[in-house]
C-alpha cells in the first residue's frame, strides 16, 4: 500500500497561478490551517476559491482575501469576512453566491461525474441570472451545474499513511464531500496513526481518494 505522507513544505509544486482550489470548513472550523499557510507562502496569485464561507479576516481561508491572492469566490455567504465584501463592492473579487444547498449539490455532482441537477431554490431572484431554465411539469427549475477544482484542501481528525481518514464533529462539514471533487486532494490531519488502526467502519474519506497527507506539525517538531 501506497504510503502517501509529505512534509509541508513539499506541497509547493502543487501551488500556482490561476487555479481553482476547494477548502472544507465552515468559518474556518474543518479548514487546514498548516495547508492554507502553506498556500500564502507560495505566493500564488488569481486563485479561484470554492468554500461555505470565506470565514474571518485572519482566520480559515480569511488570509488568503485579505492578501489579495483570490480573484473569484464561489461561496454560500461572506458576511463574517467585511473584507471579501469590501473587496467585491470595489470590484477587485469576483464573487458568486451560491445557496448553501445548491452549494453541496454541485460539488456532489462535480464528484460524481453528473453534468448537473434541477433546483427551484433561486427562482426568480438574483440566482437565476445567467443561468438556463427548464419546466418539469409546470414547473421552473434552475439548471446547476458541477462544481470541481485542481486542488482540495482538507483538515482531517486522524489519518493512516494510506490516506484513510476521519474528522471530529462540526470540522466533517464539507470536507469529505470535495474529496471527491478534485484533481489533486491533500489533507491535513490532527494525528496520523499506524495502518489498522482506523477500524473500516470509522473510516469517513477513504484512502483511495486522497492522494497526499502532510505531517501532523507536531510529529514535526
Amino acid at each position: 500500500m501506497k504510503n502517501k505522507k509529505i512534509m509541508l513544505s513539499d506541497t509547493m509544486p502543487y501551488f500556482h497561478d490561476g487555479m481553482t482550489i476547494m477548502v472544507g470548513g465552515f468559518m474556518g472550523i474543518g479548514s487546514p490551517p498548516n495547508l492554507l499557510q502553506a498556500v500564502m507562502d507560495s505566493g500564488i496569485k488569481d486563485i479561484t476559491l470554492i468554500c461555505n464561507d470565506t470565514a474571518f479576516i485572519d482566520t480559515g481561508v480569511g488570509p488568503l482575501i485579505t492578501h489579495g491572492r483570490v480573484k473569484k469566490v464561489i461561496a454560500s455567504h461572506i458576511g463574517t469576512n467585511p473584507e471579501t465584501g469590501r473587496r467585491m463592492i470595489s470590484g477587485e473579487l469576483d464573487v458568486e453566491l451560491v445557496p448553501q444547498g445548491t452549494l453541496v449539490e454541485r460539488i456532489r455532482c462535480g464528484g460524481a461525474g453528473i453534468g448537473g441537477f434541477l433546483t427551484q431554490t433561486g427562482v426568480g431572484t438574483v440566482v437565476q441570472e445567467g443561468k438556463e431554465t427548464i419546466h418539469q411539469h409546470g414547473v421552473e427549475y434552475l439548471l446547476e451545474l458541477p462544481l470541481r477544482a485542481d486542488l482540495a484542501l482538507i483538515q482531517a481528525d486522524m489519518a493512516d499513511p494510506t490516506g484513510n481518514l476521519t474528522y471530529k464533529l462540526s470540522a466533517r462539514n464539507f470536507n469529505p464531500l470535495i474529496a471527491f471533487a478534485a484533481d489533486v486532494v491533500i489533507a491535513e490531519p490532527r494525528e496520523m496513526v499506524a495502518i489498522g488502526d482506523i477500524h473500516p467502519d470509522c473510516v469517513i474519506t477513504p484512502a483511495a481518494l486522497i492522494d497526499l497527507i502532510v505531517y501532523p506539525v507536531e510529529a514535526l517538531s
